[in-house]
């Protein structure tokens, strides 16, 4: 059983993932198509850097349902937003994000390489993403290689816990991974926040995975090269919701819409949702 029902919060569950419900109110989307949550990936990435106050900001206006992130730690112990383990492809640095200080990293200029116009974007703050997107969109994070950062689920769990963000009546905050794990843990840590297993492997697709998938989490995220009609209804069957990555086409997205999935998430939130 889905451990939100194992908790009793049936009606709490309903209400964390209809879009925008409350101070997330907007108008819902036109068409015949089964409203789905509209998450930009990194941000509005395919028009601004990704994972930069920049592509957030984007992504708001582009009215996503929620934002992506990918959090990591600093050597000196600073949660950040970054989305490979070393800073190379996305700013004018080199080396490992925990090998480096936060003041190191602060330096780093992580917007120029997308554009001149986005020059001087800096490596974002887990709190600070906390602090200036909560009650304006949803936030997907994903634990970012979590293996290399010991603890880092405990330093997570408290940033959350201390804007209250853990109360589902609050925020709309989901946690992932590919590390499960990492998401066993988080579901100890903070067990009314959705969790999420991300993962791109057919093995992780049978009865039996699902099942035990289900026990701790929320979402079943898999690449879209693995989505069939079957497994969405295998995953709304063991009382999950299914999103799927990485949309970069109309027709990715069009695929993912037809096969039913709750959750497209995109570096194009304009391919999601027709009002863009």
């Amino acid at each position: 059983m889905n451990k939100k029902l194992l908790l009793g919060t049936g009606v709490v569950f309903s209400l964390l993932f209809s879009p925008f419900n409350g101070a997330f109110a907007q108008e819902p989307t036109v068409g015949e198509r089964k409203q789905v949550d509209n998450v930009a990936h990194r941000g509005a990435t395919a028009y601004a850097p990704e994972n930069t106050i920049a592509a957030f900001d984007l992504a708001v206006q582009m009215k996503a349902d929620y934002i992506e992130i990918d959090v990591q730690r600093s050597k000196d112990g600073e949660l950040v937003v970054i989305h490979d383990t070393t800073v190379n492809r996305t700013t004018d640095g080199t080396g490992k994000v925990g090998d480096l200080t936060f003041e190191q990293l602060r330096n780093l200029d992580a917007g120029s390489w997308k554009g001149k116009e986005f020059t001087g974007e800096l490596i974002p703050t887990f709190e600070e993403i906390l602090d200036r997107y909560r009650g304006k969109v949803g936030i997907l994070i994903e634990l970012k290689a979590p293996e290399l950062y010991p603890g880092v689920e405990e330093q997570v769990a408290e940033s959350i816990k201390k804007r209250n963000l853990d109360k589902p009546k609050n925020e709309k905050i989901i946690i992932q991974s590919f590390n499960f794990e990492s998401m066993k843990k988080m579901n100890k840590l903070l067990p009314t926040v959705p969790i999420g297993v991300l993962t791109s492997n057919t093995a992780h697709t049978t009865p039996e995975a699902l099942q035990e998938f289900s026990t701790y989490a929320d979402w079943f995220n898999p690449s879209y090269g693995i989505v069939t009609k079957e497994l969405v209804n295998q995953v709304h069957a063991n009382g999950m919701q299914i999103g799927s990555w990485t949309v970069r086409s109309q027709e990715a997205a069009d695929f993912l819409f037809e096969m039913g999935v709750d959750a497209i998430i995109s570096d194009y939130p304009d391919y999601v949702d027709p009002r863009n």
